[in-house]
C-alpha cells in the first residue's frame, strides 16, 4: 500500500517532529524551552553533562558563557592541556592522608571542597591541606539542596558559617570558591554567590565514585576517566572513595604521560 502525503500536510508533520526533537533534547540536557522555539542557555536544578566526543569538553546543561556572567565555571580553556583537580568531602573516610601524600609526591595543587562536619571533625587534615598549598573551597556548612534556598540570608548563612569554621581551624580567611552540594543550583544562587564575591565551580569530568558500599574497580574508574579527559578539565573526585585513593598515583602519572599539567582553580580564566 502506498500512502500519499500532500506537501502542506508533510510540512506540518515535519514541523511537529522538529519541535518534539527539540523538546527531547531540552529534557536530555536539562534545559528549558522558551518562546520562539529556542533553547535556553541556562538551567536551574542539577548540573549535568553530555559527553559527545572523546578527548573534547562535554556540553553542560548551562553554557560556559552563561556561567561566566555569574563568575561560574565548569571547565577552563580548551586550548590548554590543563587539569584542575578537585575533591569533594562531606566527611573523612580514612583516605585523605594518602591522597595528600600522592599530591605531594607529584607536586600537584588540588582543591578540596569541604562541609562543616569535615572541618569540625578533621581539623588536622584541613590544616595540612592549607600548609601543602591546596585550596580549601566552600561546599556549604550543612550540605543542603541549595536550589531550594531562595532567601538571600539563608544562602549567605550556609557559606559564612563554613567560613567561620575554617578560620577557627586555620586562622585564615577562606578563599572565595564555592561548589553547590550535588551540583544543585538556581540562577538566584549564582547571583547570590557572585554578590558574596564567590566563584561557583562545577565540573567537566567526574564518575560515580561516592557509594561507599559499591566502589568501582580500578579498571572501571580508569575506563571512565581517561577517555573523557580533555583540555581545561575541572575534575571532580570524592576523597571518601577507596578506589580514588588507590588509583590516584597511577591516574596522575597517566595524565602527565598524556601531556597534561595541573593548575590551581586560582589560575582559571
Amino acid at each position: 500500500m502506498i500512502i500519499i502525503i500532500k506537501k502542506k500536510r508533510l510540512a506540518g508533520i515535519l514541523a511537529v517532529s522538529a519541535m518534539v526533537a527539540l523538546a527531547a533534547a531540552a529534557v536530555f540536557f536539562g534545559m528549558k524551552i522558551i518562546k520562539g522555539g529556542s533553547v535556553s542557555t541556562s538551567a536551574d536544578g542539577s548540573w549535568g553533562l553530555s559527553f559527545q566526543e572523546e578527548g573534547r569538553a562535554p556540553a553542560g546543561n548551562a553554557t560556559a558563557e552563561y556561567l561566566a556572567e555569574y563568575d561560574g565555571y565548569y571547565a577552563g580553556s580548551s586550548r590548554e592541556k590543563t587539569i584542575y583537580l578537585t575533591f569533594d568531602a562531606g566527611y573523612e573516610n580514612g583516605y585523605t592522608a594518602g591522597i595528600l601524600d600522592v599530591l605531594k609526591k607529584h607536586r600537584v595543587e588540588a582543591a578540596f571542597f569541604l562541609v562543616g562536619n569535615y572541618i569540625e571533625k578533621s581539623p588536622e587534615l584541613v590544616r595540612r591541606m592549607v600548609k601543602e598549598g591546596h585550596l580549601v573551597g566552600n561546599h556549604t556548612y550543612s550540605h543542603p539542596d541549595m536550589s531550594e534556598i531562595a532567601a538571600e540570608d539563608a544562602f549567605r548563612e550556609e557559606l559564612t558559617r563554613l567560613e567561620k569554621a575554617y578560620k577557627r581551624v586555620t586562622g585564615k580567611e577562606m578563599k572565595k570558591y564555592y561548589r553547590p552540594p550535588q551540583g544543585k543550583y538556581s540562577e538566584e544562587n549564582l547571583k547570590m554567590a557572585k554578590k558574596m564575591g564567590y566563584k561557583t565551580i562545577f565540573w567537566s569530568l567526574a564518575y560515580v565514585d561516592w557509594y561507599e558500599s559499591d566502589q568501582p574497580t580500578r579498571e572501571e574508574a580508569m575506563e571512565k576517566l581517561i577517555p573523557r579527559t580533555h583540555p581545561g578539565a575541572i575534575v571532580l573526585l570524592h576523597s571518601t572513595s577507596r578506589t580514588n585513593g588507590e588509583i590516584l598515583d597511577e591516574l596522575i602519572t597517566k595524565w602527565k604521560e598524556m601531556g597534561y599539567e595541573f593548575k590551581s582553580l586560582e589560575e582559571l580564566k
